[in-house]
């Protein structure tokens, strides 16, 4: 099985895009949203659609996994339902007003930040795979 990227960001105006970020692959497919997990969804539609053309066409529809990776943006917008900026600025370090306008667009994190950021939830997320409750 082929391992596929496909990239989500958020456009200028505010809405998401997806679109397949590898060299690696034989098709194009593209997503679009208000928010990246309608994107997501968009995009995995498409990728249905195109299967169907492969049948109707007898072909074989290559067999890939897709994974998904986020702008900043993409990202703070597609877990807002499981973290607040607050709980954010906890775990990164970064304040709130500006993990804030980097979910509004109003600034891009360098790639410093965003690399600090991906650290931390990394490090959240490995914090949280150790659990043990009793």
């Amino acid at each position: 099985m082929k391992t596929v990227k496909v990239t989500i960001e958020r456009g200028v105006k505010g809405d998401y895009s997806a679109y397949i970020s590898s060299n690696n692959c034989e098709f194009g497919c593209i997503g679009e949203g208000k928010t990246a997990r309608e994107t997501e969804e968009d995009f995995m539609a498409g990728v249905e659609d195109l299967k169907r053309v492969y049948e109707k066409e007898g072909k074989t529809f290559p067999d890939v996994k897709f994974v998904f990776q986020y702008d900043v943006a993409s990202f703070l917008n597609y877990y807002s339902y499981a973290f607040s900026l607050a709980g954010l600025e906890r775990i990164t370090g970064i304040n709130q007003r500006q993990l804030s306008h980097y979910v509004t667009g109003v600034r891009h994190p360098s790639k410093r930040t965003a690399g600090r950021i991906e650290k931390s939830m990394k490090a959240f997320a490995s914090e949280i795979a150790e659990l043990n409750l009793v």
